[in-house]
């Protein structure tokens, strides 16, 4: 987000949105950044998968967190993206615990 530029002064902005959806709870976290490109969208919750260069990260929060939301806690963990406008987290977890 940092690499963006912002219209009209504007600077990097995230919007936290959630609501009953039964069965599950729907949380959103979007931001105004540049969006993801297909390649990166359709890999972004791979294992050491990483946009940054080298020895800047590790590419493994999005799949922790994604292993966590589906595995752990039953729940579906998606993107959404608009190229150069912004992109959308969401995640649904059961209301009710899962009986596996």
């Amino acid at each position: 987000m940092g690499e963006k530029r912002y219209p009209g002064g504007q600077g990097p902005r995230f919007t936290l949105r959630a609501r009953n959806n039964p069965p599950w709870v729907r949380i959103e976290l979007e931001d105004n950044g540049p969006g993801l490109e297909e390649p990166v969208r359709k890999r972004i919750f791979e294992p050491f998968f990483t946009t940054k260069p080298v020895d800047k990260g590790t590419g493994l929060g999005l799949s922790v967190s994604y292993f966590i939301v589906t595995e752990d806690h039953a729940g579906v963990m998606s993107v959404q993206t608009a190229l150069g406008e912004w992109t959308r987290f969401i995640i649904d977890l059961p209301v009710a615990p899962s009986t596996k």
